[in-house]
């Protein structure tokens, strides 16, 4: 059997290859992508500030109202900012339904929760993740900027999960849901192959 598939009494894991180990699972990169997840939670946090001030985010949500207003539009000539017809009568659905109103707030605390979490270095892969859709919904709204390369950024910190935030808050978080950073001790799991074996310990 090859050493990149081991069997377990509950299924077969294929181990991953030892530069997607080094990258997504090796704490001697935790300092690299510690510098990635705080540049991107600086980035989420001064975004969401700048809304939590602006009062047509936090009350009237008009400013929500003018971005989705304009991403809907089609104009005579030219491209449209959305490209899918399917995003563009959610959105208008949304507008429709007066919905920008306490959609507006989400935005704004989201992107701050984002930021903090992000920056203190907990939950990093569900932060992330909930960056990368907004990012992914920027893009879609036909808001280009700086949402691809954030969106990137936050992708691979969700491929980084287990080490992205061990110079953070989830070097301790993490372990006590259950994710341990040192290898446990054999269980039942343990490869057949090796409990069964004639001089195993």
């Amino acid at each position: 059997m090859s050493e990149h598939i081991v069997r377990t009494k509950r299924g077969t894991v294929v181990a991953d290859p030892p530069l997607a180990r080094l990258l997504f699972s090796d704490t001697r990169l935790a300092g690299v992508w510690a510098v990635i997840r705080i540049l991107l939670g600086l980035s989420w946090l001064d975004a969401g500030l700048h809304k939590i001030s602006d009062p047509g985010w936090m009350q009237t949500g008009e400013s929500l109202l003018g971005y989705w207003t304009r991403a809907v539009a089609i104009p005579e000539q030219g491209r449209p900012a959305i490209t899918y017809d399917w995003y563009r009568g959610f959105i208008q659905g949304l507008i429709d339904s007066g919905a920008y109103t306490w959609f507006a707030k989400l935005i704004a605390v989201g992107e701050v929760l984002v930021g903090v979490a992000l920056i203190a270095g907990a939950f990093v892969g569900i932060a992330a993740f909930f960056g990368a859709l907004m990012n992914w919904n920027f893009i879609m709204a036909g808001s280009a900027s700086t949402n691809g390369l954030l969106g990137i950024a936050a992708i691979l910190l969700i491929l980084a999960w287990k080490v992205a935030g061990y110079y953070g808050a989830d070097r301790y978080l993490l372990p006590r849901l259950g994710t341990p950073w040192n290898r446990r001790a054999p269980t039942d799991d343990e490869p057949s192959e090796k409990r069964h074996a004639p001089n195993a310990a």
